[in-house]
């Protein structure tokens, strides 16, 4: 039974808080009057300033003459500001001092304890009334025999259980109210002192507890139980592993190993990124891929090759390394730009489906590279290429830095631009995007546009990281790999709804889920039905963040 004589009344806990708002109040007032000629006037003055410098009313001269006087006004500001400064940070520190001292053992550890106390009385209640309830249900099913009148009592006591609950949880979320004020009213105060300019760990201490408050399991599960289950398998992986195939998974060379595999594929799913957070996708990802792959082998193969593209032979062997390689990778992106520039056109422009305008582009490139090459394999490219672009470094393979710029480059456009921004927008309501003056039409095509950009590298860095071997069959299976990351990753196929992080995360569990299962001599056919159940698990979590949220 819970001690309802620890439970607080407002009054009492108001008490409590009383001499200490009273000890910190006095300090506040002496910090306001040394700040009213000082930070105070410096803040007023700058904002004047910013101010006089928009106002379009006034003329030249009359701009001049306010901003000369305020920066007069402003250096005599920061002369008393400077002068005061030390007796500031003095009175600071005296009420942050005394609030560590009392503000926990006098007023917040009480507050806690009233709290906890009350909690367990609210559930004795709720369970009290549960029970009572159940008694007069079962009591009031006892007189009845009409099948209609019992179907009508369980429908009514099923309500009152119902209502029953709803009061009980809003009396816990007045409990837990009550407790995060208490925490807060402390930041309050350190707030009024420090005018919001808090310490690292005063900082870490209220996003902790704004952690706490806010956490709800059922969204915790939602957003990271797929990630926890994949961690256990992999923990998994690990402990199987050694016993299995006599071999230690987790090493820092299979860590290189799988960071060098994700390399090229996290050019792809950050490409389709894009497009899934505009609703869409890219069914053509592999087959750009393979077109890339041909393409970069042709331009950088050393000497003749062994096939030809229509017939004709290429041999590109007298140009310099250098530009042979950069050729490869310009002639790669303006292949795979084109290409996904017209799937985004009949997106943006008709409305059409992404799915048909990609799944038709990924066709109409798997026939041309096939019809063009007979479907043959090249061979290698000039070695010194890949030891010039992607050298390994000890034994750290260079190719893992390309990716890390890209994933850098990608999340400046998101974030910082305003191609991003609108990205977002249009992804997350495009008619309310066209409405605020966005061209729904540019911010398509210039997703899908960038999304070329990227395939193009991503195959470029491929063919150096496989020194050739490029063929149209190449890639297959790509766009599923890239897509599922994505969507594993965070981003919602229902638009406007994914970070980079999120990408990078989705593209590092592929492939090390890839690399163990293909240790652990796992047949290949078998790792697509983990990816499957990997991927339906991801996107049903997403639909049931929609439904909630709808």
């Amino acid at each position: 039974m819970a001690d309802k004589n620890m439970i607080l009344s407002a009054d009492a806990e108001e008490k409590l808080l009383k001499p200490i708002d009273e000890y910190v109040g006095k300090i506040q007032a002496q910090i306001d009057e040394l700040r009213v000629d000082g930070s105070d006037k410096v803040r007023s003055l700058k904002n004047h300033i910013a101010i006089a410098k928009e106002d379009k009313n006034l003329s030249k001269e009359e701009k001049d003459s306010i901003i000369a006087k305020d920066k007069a006004a402003l250096e005599k500001a920061k002369a008393v500001e400077a002068a005061n400064k030390d007796k500031v940070a003095k009175l600071i520190a005296e009420a942050e001092g005394y609030l560590k001292e009392h503000y926990d053992s006098e007023y917040y550890s009480k507050v806690v304890a009233s709290c906890e106390t009350e909690k367990a009385a609210e559930n004795e209640s709720y369970e009290r009334v549960k029970a009572t309830l159940k008694t007069e249900h079962e009591q009031t099913l006892a007189k009845l025999s009409d099948p209609e009148e019992i179907k009508d009592e369980k429908y009514v006591y099923k309500n009152k259980l119902f209502d029953a609950q709803m009061t009980h949880e809003s009396r816990l979320q007045e409990i837990k109210d009550r407790k995060h004020d208490a925490f807060s009213h402390k930041y309050h105060l350190i707030d009024l002192l420090r005018m919001s300019k808090y310490t690292f760990m005063q900082s870490r201490a209220q996003k902790f507890e704004n952690y706490k408050y806010t956490f709800n399991t059922t969204q915790f599960l939602y957003k990271n139980g797929l990630y926890i289950v994949i961690v256990l398998i992999f923990i998994a992986l690990c402990i199987i592993t050694p016993i299995v195939k006599n071999t230690q998974l987790l090493t820092v060379t299979n860590i290189l190993n799988i960071l060098q595999q994700a390399s090229p594929r996290m050019f792809l799913a950050l490409g389709v990124a894009g497009l899934i957070l505009l609703t869409g996708t890219d069914l053509s990802i592999g087959r750009m891929v393979g077109m890339g792959m041909v393409t970069a082998t042709i331009i950088m193969h050393n000497g003749a090759n062994t096939g030809g593209v229509f017939g004709h032979i290429f041999d590109f062997s007298s140009m310099p390394v250098v530009g042979k390689a950069l050729f490869a990778l310009v002639a790669c992106i303006i292949l795979t730009t084109v290409f996904s520039s017209i799937a985004g056109f009949f997106m943006a422009k008709y409305k059409m489906h992404p799915f048909i305008s990609t799944m038709a582009n990924m066709l109409i490139i798997f026939g041309l590279v096939t019809y063009a090459t007979k479907g043959v394999s090249f061979g290698a490219i000039d070695s010194a290429i890949p030891n010039m672009f992607i050298p390994t470094i000890g034994n750290f393979p260079t190719i893992i830095i390309w990716a890390v710029v890209a994933i850098v480059v990608v999340w400046f456009i998101w974030n910082k631009t305003t191609f991003g921004k609108n990205l977002y927008a249009v992804g997350g309501n495009p008619e309310a995007a066209a409405v605020s003056g966005i061209s729904v039409f540019k911010v398509t095509l210039g997703a899908f546009i960038l999304a070329g950009i990227l395939y193009g590298f991503g195959s470029w860095l491929e063919c150096n990281r496989m020194v050739g071997s490029g063929s149209a069959a190449y890639g297959q299976g790509w766009d599923m790999d890239a897509i599922a990351a994505c969507v594993v990753g965070g981003v919602s196929f229902t638009g406007g709804i994914g970070k980079i992080s999120g990408v990078v995360t989705g593209v590092l569990i592929f492939t090390s889920l890839t690399y163990s299962l293909t240790i652990l001599g796992i047949d290949t056919n078998l790792q697509f039905i983990f990816e499957g159940i990997i991927i339906l698990a991801a996107v049903t979590l997403d639909c049931l963040k929609y439904v909630q949220k709808k």
